[in-house]
């Protein structure tokens, strides 16, 4: 199973009550795809670098799964079909990018 970051903008004008049911959705999308979350890193609303839907603003959640399969095609295609989110990114994780350089 390789290891997965699911990466997530929300709309940012959302109720908490909203963004814990997107995150039930993607809880739910992650298991049904055969995958498991290890890791969520809710960052709450930041600036954006361009606008989105001429908003300057969203509502970022980082996501760490593990899954054996193709994430893009099995959770992302799902979650970009939601009214709450804007952007969807799924990024293996690869080992090399973790190891540091000898000086």
């Amino acid at each position: 199973m390789a290891q997965y970051d699911l990466n997530l903008i929300l709309n940012p004008n959302i109720s908490a009550e909203q963004v814990e049911t997107e995150k039930d959705f993607i809880q739910r999308a992650v298991t049904n795809a055969g995958g498991e979350i290890t890791n969520l890193d809710e960052l709450g609303n930041r600036r954006l670098a361009y606008a989105i839907n001429k908003t300057r603003e969203g509502y970022y959640l980082m996501y760490t799964i593990t899954m054996a399969g193709n994430p893009e095609k099995d959770i992302a295609s799902s979650l970009r079909l939601r009214d709450n989110v804007y952007r969807v990114l799924v990024v293996k994780d690869r080992p090399e990018w973790k190891t540091k350089k000898s000086a």
